[in-house]
């Protein structure tokens, strides 16, 4: 896709701040600096080097009930909450190996942004999810909100240390004249950022093999809340999703982008009312599941429920940013429970 494709949706300025270093690939800034050049003098050594071992594809939409599963909210670039999140659920030791069997994991979304350690968080949980398949269990990862607004360039919540993170990671060309149209766009410094998560870019192509929504048993899980409106044909809305951020389509679809899409929604997840639960209620029928687990609002108050425990909120802002707690949430059979480290 072309690169300034992806610039002419926004998405929408839900976030309860405006942290950040980053801007909007869509405003006017300054040319980047000279350390950012357009063509390299000989092969940088990140483009010898592949991303491995990658994520696994999701090749389905609905999953099986586990004997175990679990769900972790958002990370946002805190590589040591991370860690200790999935020790809590039994996933990983300390030397960080999966020893958690058949165990399945679902991470809802949000690893980028607000902190230094998103791509030691991404190669964790690809690495992670190589060796619970091998051991029989599995690992769920879903785009929030974050991750789509990286693909879109949108900047605002990127730390400075995230800014340089990808500047040597494996596939960044900040050279290729492919992005030639964007250099008058870009945040200074923020160039390796963008040859990252660029729609058709390595890195979101990694985001672009993944779901929005998944199915696991009677549970849906998703970074926001699945609206009646977008839960009639999920497997749509994750194929399409992938498509974009696979450089495949040149606009996000309508659910990316939609105050009240999959990833952005807050109805279930933020003091949810009768009105609320009675979306819900319609959104499991359709989804033909028992309860639906979200992040997206913070809750450093610990997980919470709601609606007669049919959706789970499992962003406790684990994140250093936000100071909260380390608590999964373990579904086994009928029963739903909290863990707290």
């Amino acid at each position: 896709m072309a690169a300034s494709a992806c610039l002419g949706a926004p998405p929408p300025a839900h976030e309860q701040d405006q942290q950040g270093v980053g801007q909007r690939l869509s405003e006017p800034t300054p040319a980047p600096e000279p350390e950012e050049p357009r063509q390299p003098t000989e092969p940088r050594e990140s483009l010898l080097r592949a991303i491995d071992p990658g994520e696994i594809p999701a090749r389905q939409t609905r999953y099986p009930e586990p004997e175990r599963l679990v769900a972790i909210g958002d990370l946002h670039g805190d590589l040591g909450a991370t860690e200790r999140a999935l020790r809590l659920a039994g996933a990983m030791d300390e030397s960080g190996k999966w020893i958690g069997g058949s165990l399945v994991i679902v991470q809802t979304g949000d690893q980028l942004d607000r902190g230094d350690g998103e791509q030691a968080i991404l190669e964790l949980l690809a690495r992670l999810q190589h060796e619970a398949k091998a051991a029989g269990g599995a690992i769920h990862i879903l785009n929030g909100n974050h991750e789509f607004m990286n693909a879109m360039g949108d900047l605002r919540y990127v730390t400075p240390g995230g800014l340089v993170d990808f500047a040597d990671a494996p596939g960044v060309d900040v050279a290729d004249r492919a992005l030639d149209p964007l250099r008058g766009k870009v945040p200074k410094g923020a160039m390796s950022r963008v040859a990252a998560f660029l729609p058709g870019r390595p890195w979101a192509k990694e985001l672009g093999k993944r779901n929005t929504v998944v199915v696991v048993g009677d549970t849906a899980f998703v970074h926001g809340g699945v609206l009646p409106a977008y839960a009639g044909d999920i497997t749509t809305l994750n194929r399409e999703a992938r498509a974009f951020l696979n450089g495949e389509r040149s606009e996000p679809p309508k659910a990316i982008v939609d105050p009240d899409g999959p990833v952005w929604s807050r109805h279930y997840s933020d003091e949810p009312d009768a009105s609320d639960c009675a979306l819900l209620d319609q959104a499991l029928a359709k989804l033909e599941v028992k309860r639906m687990v979200v992040g997206h609002t913070v809750h450093t108050e610990g997980i919470q429920s709601a609606c007669d425990e049919k959706v789970w909120m499992v962003d406790v802002g684990m994140a250093a940013h936000y100071g909260g707690p380390t608590q999964v949430l373990v579904i086994a059979g009928a029963e739903v429970s909290v863990l707290a480290g």
